[in-house]
Order: structure tokens, then sequence, then C-alpha cells
């Protein structure tokens, strides 16, 4: 969603947080903007709608310098995608006197934002935008005149006043006309802050990615902390809600390199992230068979629960699904699974002695993370099952396993659905026999060579993809372990491809979907062992109705190339209860292919963002 990036230091912040704002371009945005301190004292805003690169050609022209400066990427929740409604906001005009040059930026959503509003009108406060991220300025100003009988205008004071007042999950960043401070502070929204002491410089930002080669350490502070970044002495203080000092705040050095995080030579970031997935499948083993994971996997190791709830969103819930179907084969614990966004709200039946598991990319997924909140508070064992080390699931869940994939950028997740459900796989494996077992990384390494041999005939499913790019409608089919990579091949093409695209268990045809078939729609059918002959049956269907036939299967299996249009062999052999997240590989290639042929903005897909941080 949104991204945040601030600047305190020696240098012109301007080019530096412009470049900070252009890494956080993968979590999807709409406008962009920037606020600086001019030389009259005051506060001054440049923004635009639409791509990043609106803002740097207004910047270039009118060459701005601001040691102090703060930016901002606005995904749209709260009014129409225009300028006025992109961020900073700043305080110009809301009051009679302005008196006050404040900017904010904003992540999240103000929950009592209508109501607020209204105490503010009636109380003299101007709004300009539809925005609810102006209400919390309009609070910092009201009570900044509360408080005006003082000689000193308390900024500090007023924000956590504002603050308190807000619901929801938000995350701030201010700015005033004090050129060596910045104010910060979060609840439920990423928030990060970091610092270089050798050049002395102080930064804040909602993803560490975006300080990459700046901060040599971030800090990740908790909800309620106030952090106070001050350039005079190049540290960072941070403060609770009531103004007292605090140590709620968890840190480590910055070691990600950039040339991680770069394209190299291939196109697009999916392709590249496709690619890596032989590579960090063979990192997870690593890890967890040989390196610090070790430890990790010994901890869960006397998880004996009764029955475990998975909870998740999108991706990650297919990925598990995929690990429900583990759990329940080899462990034979009862899974229940939901959405996050629905088990929330539910009044779910859990008991003490059941886990519950959360699946996330980002680990900044705000349902997931309200979901993970609702057990710790009813004192339910949670694990996490996470990407980002530092983020707010890794922090806050009683345990976590990092999925060793490495930097996703492309919204459209691949190798962490991968990775998620490996690692999955990996914590039935550890908690059925009490430790850890190399037979099941001999799985994982076979399962990447298989991929990599997969990877190196991408062409041919390419040339599928341009022969049928056009097509009005794809439905993925498959059964059993299957059906969960039928929904995640149906979801990545939506997402990056827009075009209409539906998962379904290949038996459920029959039940109504099979009135959409025609010569113009497209079956990729997902054909493994278990359950063969069923799902050739369920193709049969298909095809009997002109429907066209993109098979998925086993190697060497001439039936299904006859009744096939278009035949995809696979080596399953030896990969078994793998064989499903080998599949998935096609489908990533061909929703990538028919994306590219289509010319869609596939790491940047319209509407979407990498780290869903609202409802």
């Amino acid at each position: 969603m949104c991204g945040i990036v601030g600047y305190l230091g020696p240098q012109n912040g301007i080019n530096i947080v412009l470049e900070g704002l252009r890494r956080l371009e993968y979590r999807g945005y709409d406008s962009a903007g920037i606020s600086v301190l001019g030389a009259n004292g005051r506060l001054a805003v440049f923004k635009k709608a639409g791509k990043l690169e609106n803002l740097r050609n207004i910047v270039s022209e009118i060459h701005p310098t601001s040691n102090t400066t703060i930016g901002h990427t606005r995904w749209a929740t709260h009014g129409e995608v225009n300028d006025t409604n992109a961020h900073p906001h700043i305080s110009d005009s809301m009051a009679v006197d302005d008196e006050y040059s404040i900017a904010i930026v904003h992540n999240g959503i103000i929950e009592n934002a209508p109501i607020l509003k209204k105490e503010l009108i009636d109380s003299g406060i101007n709004f300009k935008s539809q925005t609810d991220s102006e209400v919390f300025l309009g609070l910092l100003l009201h009570e900044l005149y509360q408080a005006k009988s003082s000689k000193k205008a308390d900024y500090m004071q007023a924000i956590l006043n504002a603050f308190k007042r807000i619901k929801g999950n938000s995350a701030f960043v201010i700015q005033t006309t004090d050129d060596n401070t910045l104010y910060a502070l979060k609840k439920g929204a990423p928030l990060v802050c970091g610092t270089n002491q050798r050049s002395r410089e102080l930064f804040v930002s909602s993803d560490p990615y975006a300080l990459v080669g700046m901060a040599d350490k971030v800090f990740f502070p908790d909800d309620g902390i106030l952090c106070v970044l001050n350039r005079q002495n190049s540290q960072i203080r941070f403060f609770d809600l009531e103004g007292r000092p605090s140590s709620k705040v968890a840190s480590r050095d910055q070691e990600i390199s950039m040339q991680v995080s770069e394209k190299g030579a291939f196109e697009h970031y999916m392709l590249k992230e496709i690619f890596e997935q032989p590579e960090r499948i063979r990192t997870l083993s690593n890890y967890y068979l040989h390196g610090n994971g070790q430890l990790l996997l010994q901890k869960i190791a006397h998880h004996h629960p009764k029955q475990i709830h998975i909870s998740a969103c999108g991706t990650a819930w297919h990925a598990g699904l995929v690990i429900k179907n583990f759990l329940e084969r080899f462990n034979r614990i009862p899974c229940v699974i939901e959405l996050a966004s629905e088990f929330r709200y539910k009044n779910p039946i859990l008991s003490p002695e059941d886990l519950a598991i959360f699946i996330s990319q980002s680990g900044e997924t705000a349902d997931t993370l309200a979901a993970l909140d609702l057990c710790l508070e009813q004192k339910i064992k949670t694990l996490a099952i996470v990407n980002v080390e530092g983020s707010t699931l890794h922090r806050n869940a009683n345990e976590s396993l990092l999925i060793q994939a490495g930097m996703e950028i492309g919204v459209a997740s691949t190798k962490a659905f991968t990775l998620q459900a490996l690692t999955g796989r990996m914590f039935g494996d550890v908690i059925q026999s009490k430790k850890i077992n190399s037979a099941i990384f001999d799985k994982f390494n076979l399962l990447a060579d298989r991929i990599e041999e997969l990877l190196r005939s991408a062409d041919q499913i390419q040339a599928i993809a341009e022969e049928i790019y056009n097509y009005k409608g794809f439905i993925f089919t498959g059964r059993g372990d299957d059906f969960p990579v039928a929904l995640e091949g149906a979801l990545k093409l939506k997402e990056i491809a827009y075009v209409h695209a539906e998962g379904y268990a290949a038996g459920e045809l029959k039940h109504g979907p099979i009135a959409l078939i025609d010569e113009m729609m497209v079956n990729l059918a997902i054909v493994t062992p278990k359950l063969y002959e069923k799902t050739v049956s369920n193709i049969q269907e298909i095809k009997a109705r002109r429907g066209i036939i993109v098979t998925i299967g086993p190697a060497n299996d001439h039936h299904l190339q006859e009744i096939s249009n278009y035949y995809i062999p696979m080596n399953y052999e030896g990969l078994d209860e793998l064989i499903p997240l080998y599949a998935n590989v096609v489908s990533q290639l061909f929703s990538y292919y028919v994306a590219k042929f289509k010319g869609t903005d596939i790491d940047k897909p319209r509407n979407l963002a990498k780290s869903v941080t609202v409802e």
C-alpha cells in the first residue's frame, strides 16, 4: 500500500526521499508527493497524481533544496485520485491565522474520521481534501491552538493528544518548521526508523527496503511509540503515549544489498522471482538443516496441537490450503483454514490446546495481524510463517518460521507461495517426528532440481500463451491436492493480465461453471497421479463442449496428449506430495507470458499493492 520515506541530515534530502519512494513503487500507488522546508521558513509541498515520474518532473523544474524532507506514495482509500488528495497534506489555509506550518504523510485508515471532521469544522478548521488523513492534521492544529497560551508550541504533546483520539490502524510522519526534527508514530501499520552514524543521517519509512544502502541500523517501534528524530545530535528518541521515554523498540543492522533487489538481466521482477525459486528452496533447506534455523525448528518440535487454525489472505491463503492438506495427511491433525478478513470478525471456536498459524509474505498484512491479535488475546499459541524478519507478524507471534524467500518485489507473489507451502510441510514433519529429518530437505532439493529443468523449457509455455492469450476466459482445475494451486493459478492470471480467470475443483464443473464453456474458454487442467482418472474425465467433459484444453500432466502420457489442445509434460517422479508446487510453476509462467503479450504493468498491476496494510 502507501509508501512513506523521510530524511534528516546534512545533504539535500529530496533526491534521497525520491529514491526511497522509487523503491517502494512495487507496493502499489496512484500519486506521489514531497514536503520541504522553504527559504521563507515555511513548508512547501509538491505532489502529483499518477506515476512518481510526474513528481520528478515538477521537482526537476523547480530544484528545491531541504535538509529535512518527507515523501509519500498514495494508494487511495478516501477520496478520488487527484493532486489535492495526494500526500503530503499541509496545514496552510486550514486555520484562520496560518500561525503553524505542518505537513503530514499517512498510511492506513482513520475509522472515526467523519465524526472528528465535523467536530473540527465546527471549531474553525478548514479541510481542502476528501481524505481521512487530513483529519489528523486538523487535530494537530486544534491541539496547538488549544495550548496557545504557552510560549512555545509543544508539537510532541499535540501529536500524542491527536493520536489518542483516532481509531483504526495508521502510521504518520509529521514535519514542522523545525529543520532539526521529524516525528513518527503508528498503530497496526508498518513503520521503521533508521540511522547512519557515520554520515549523521536519520531516516523513517514504511518499509526497511527503502533504506537499503542508506541506513546501517533499523529500528522497529511498537504500536503507540512516538519516534522523535533529531538532526542536531543524530539520535532517535522513543516515547510512549504519555510522553515517557520508552524502550519498546526492536532493532537490527541493515544487511540487505541493493544487488539482491535489482532485476538484473530479467525484464520484470516477477520473472526474476519465478526463476529464483530453485535457489531459494535450497537456501531454505540449508538454513533449517545446517544454519541458524535449526534452533527455530528445535523450539517448535514440542508442539502437539489437537487442532490447527490457519489464517491468511490472497496467495498466502492458498499456501495455507496446501499446508492444511499436508498437516491433515501426514500429521492427522484437523485444520481449520479461514481468510483472515473473515476470521477477525467471527467468534471462532478456540481451545488453549490449539495452535494458530498465520501466513504472510510481508508480515504487515492488516487483516492477518488483526487475526493474530485475536488469538493472542485468547492465549492461543501462535506461529508465523513469514518472509520479512523484523516485521510486525514476525515480532508479535509467539514463534516464527522465516521462509527464506529473499526480497519479493513483484506484486504478484510467486516464490513466496512456494516457500510458504514448503515451510508448512517442514513444520509438519518436525512436529511429527520431534526432530529434524534430512529426508524432507532431500525432497525439497529434488523439487528445486525439477523446477530448474522446467524453467529451461519456459519457451514452450511462452509459445502456448502467445497463441491463446486473447481468449475470453480461463478456468484452472485440479482435484484433491491440486485444487489450491488451481485457485492460485487463476489468481495470478487475474492479478497481472486483467482477464477473467477462475479456479475450481474439477469435479465441481458440472455443478454450474460448465455453463461457461465454449470454443473461446480455456481450461488449464492440472493432472497429477492422485485422482488421475477422475480428472481426465472432467477434461473430457470440457472437451465435449469445445473448450480449449491446456493440460499440465505426467510426461509421456499419450492419452493426455491426444485429448489436449496443448500438453505440458512434467516429471513427477519422486516428488509425491510436492507435485502441486511443481505444477504451479507452470501456472506462474503462463500468467506472466499472457500478461506480457497483453502489455500490462506486470510488476505493478493496477489497483493492487504488495503489502496490504488496510482492510
